[in-house]
This record gives structure tokens, sequence and C-alpha cells, in this order.
């Protein structure tokens, strides 16, 4: 396995992590989803994503079990947990980023996981509802209680981020770390554009969900896919963004160029993420111990992409962000 930095903080996470959205408590039996996390960890990952919306609050419950009956040293791995949707019935204050359901929300997760602090905690969206100033103050009141260790955002704006941190200058409190985007193939503008000036003055991490674009860059919606995670009740607005004939198409050449290099088109798109330097974390999602082995292979794929066959990538894509000249 390989270890980066995230961002400016001083901890090392796996370049490769684990995430249980949609499988955990939903998708998998609780034996699979423990023997995934065995895998995981086996392997050098050390970061475990989740957040309170999965599955209800049931995908935290099964990884905090998990957790307890593999008994791992628990400086040896980091959890994470999500705020802002919310776990029970949608009723006033049950979701968002105020100050009230952040503390209520991150206590329920404590208890969920099972542990006596959470490393990772993400506002999960941006709250238009609440004072960016709010939101901050009820995470560094977190950190100063030791319940969470490091903030950060979930699909924030740039602008939103950056606000983040001047009302945390401003008023002497700790701003977030670490950003959890999409990042692929296919969703290149906010980590390859949008984020660059976070990146170099304010030192963010990140951890990027769905680098298999929800398992289109597998290829397995070439033939057959049968039994997908797209095709569960409540997944069709992402099958229908995501399984369009144009990206099939760019699929197809993609796969071209992933056998002439001798990867697998699985291998292949995780290590392009891998490749931009602002990816801290590529966090996978598996149902099958065969399927995270496979991704986790990815990282000896890394040294294959040269800048020749980068370029290729640009090409069939099509989506790189043109940089403004200063």
């Amino acid at each position: 396995m390989q270890y980066r930095k995230l961002g400016n903080t001083g901890i090392q996470i796996s370049a490769l992590s684990f995430g249980s959205w949609i499988t955990f408590g939903k998708q998998i039996e609780d034996n699979i989803s423990e023997k995934l996390m065995g895998t995981a960890y086996d392997a050098g990952i050390n970061f475990f994503d989740n957040a309170e919306i999965y599955a209800r609050g049931q995908s935290e419950i099964v990884m905090g079990k998990a957790l307890k009956n593999l008994n791992w040293p628990r400086s040896s791995y980091m959890v994470s947990s999500k705020v802002f949707f919310g776990y029970e019935k949608d009723l006033p204050n049950q979701r968002g980023l105020s100050r009230k359901h952040i503390l209520e929300g991150c206590e329920a997760a404590l208890k969920r996981l099972q542990v006596d602090y959470i490393d990772l905690f993400f506002c999960h969206r941006p709250d238009k509802n609440t004072p960016i100033l709010e939101t901050v103050q009820a995470m560094n009141t977190l950190i100063q209680q030791g319940k969470i260790l490091y903030w950060g955002t979930s699909e924030w704006s740039a602008q939103e981020i950056l606000q983040a941190h001047l009302e945390a200058a401003r008023h002497q409190l700790i701003a977030p770390v670490m950003e959890q985007p999409q990042y692929n193939l296919f969703e290149r503008k906010k980590m390859e554009e949008d984020y660059l000036h976070l990146f170099k003055y304010q030192g963010m991490g990140t951890t990027i969900w769905s680098p298999l674009s929800s398992g289109l860059l597998t290829g397995k919606y070439l033939g057959e896919a049968g039994a997908t995670r797209l095709s569960m009740q409540g997944m069709e607005w992402l099958q229908e963004r995501n399984v369009t004939p144009a990206r099939l198409e760019k699929v197809k050449s993609l796969k071209n160029i992933a056998d002439k290099i001798g990867l697998s088109l699985t291998e292949f798109s995780l290590a392009w993420c891998l490749k931009n330097p602002n990816v801290s974390s590529a966090i996978l999602g598996a149902s099958k111990v065969s399927q995270l082995e496979e991704n986790l292979k990815a990282i000896d794929g890394l040294e294959k992409f040269t800048p020749e066959i980068l370029n290729e990538v640009d090409i069939v894509m099509g989506n790189k962000p043109v940089l403004a000249e200063y």
C-alpha cells in the first residue's frame, strides 16, 4: 500500500480506502461486510468511510460491530462519519449543519460506530440555511471536546470552503482540512480546476468518492451487467445519469488503452485517479472480496501512466479542464 499526507495535516492515509455507501446494512450481509473490512485492512488500508445517512444509520452500526469484532489497535485505523442528511425522520433540526444537528449527529455516530472519537468528520453537503460561521464553531467545539480529530467538507464549492477558512481565521477557530468530492474520468472539474487554489494555499487534502463512476468504469455495463448497485431500488436516477450511450463509447475506448498497457479497466481507472497528486485517498466500494482484491491492484498500475498514455486518455475523454493563463 502507498500512504499519502492528508493535505497539510500530519496524518498518513492509505492511497486506497474503503467505504460503505449502499453496501453495508443494505446490499450485503454483515459477515461479508466484516470480511471486506478485514481484507482491506490486511492490504494496508487504514481509512474506513461512513456517513449518518448511509442506510439511515445502519451502515455505521454494521461497521461498528465489525470494528469491535476485528479488535484492531485504535491507532492503526481511521474512521469517518458525515453529517447533514440526518438518520431519523427529516423533522426540523434533524438534518443540516446547525450546531444542534452537528453535535447531536456526532454523538449518535459515535454510538453506532462504537468508538470514542471519529478521526475525520465531514459536512456532507453545504447548508444554505445555516451561517458557515455556526458550522465552523460547532466543528471546533467537537475537536476541543476530543470527539473528532479533523473536520472537512463534502461536495462544497470552492467559495464555500474558502469562506469556512476565512471564518476560522477571523475567529481563531480550526478550519476544515479535507474535502470529499466525486472524482473520476467523467467528473474532473472540481479536482482539476475549482479547488486548485485550495490545494495550493489552504493545503486541503481529499478523500475522493466514486472513482469508478458507480461501476461504469469497470466495464461491466459494456455487456449484460446483471444485478448491480445501480439496479437497486432508489438508484434509478444514478443509472439514468451514468449509463448513457455516449459514456459507454468512451468506456470502450478507455478499455482499449487499458488493454494496451496490461491493466484491467478497473485498475486503469483507479490508477488514473491516483496519478493526481491532490488525491489523498480514493474510496473503494465492493460487495465481494474478489472485487476488492482487483481494486487493490491499482497501486501497481501507477507507473504505467506515462505522459503519452495520459494524453491518450485526455483525447478520448475530451473533458480536461482548460485553465486560464495569467
